[in-house]
């Protein structure tokens, strides 16, 4: 089970800030190296996850939603290379069985 509060505090802060506070340790986010999108990794309940800044050039909903203005970070499980979940606006959205469940 995720963590969804944690990821929304994640999220908030990746897309705010340099540092992200994360299990009492300060994290430095870094940006990706072609199109320069925040992006941080952490440790969470002992899996490895990468938080990224969605592509507002993407055709999917949540690049419409970057492209509107939107916070929007889509999560990533670094075990599975799977994303698992989606911030919006500090809304978080687990993808799981073809439906996604918000929190």
């Amino acid at each position: 089970m995720l963590d969804t509060a944690l990821l929304a505090k994640i999220a908030e802060q990746m897309m705010s800030s340099n540092t992200v506070e994360v299990n009492g340790k300060p994290t430095p986010v870094s940006r990706t190296s072609k199109n320069r999108f925040r992006t941080l990794a952490f440790t969470m309940e002992g899996r490895e996850y990468q938080a990224i800044e969605q592509n507002a050039e993407k055709p999917s909903r949540w690049g419409q939603l970057a492209r509107e203005g939107h916070r929007v970070v889509q999560i990533k499980d670094r075990g599975t290379n799977r994303f698992v979940a989606v911030v919006v606006d500090g809304e978080v959205t687990v993808y799981g069985a073809g439906h996604g469940r918000k929190h």
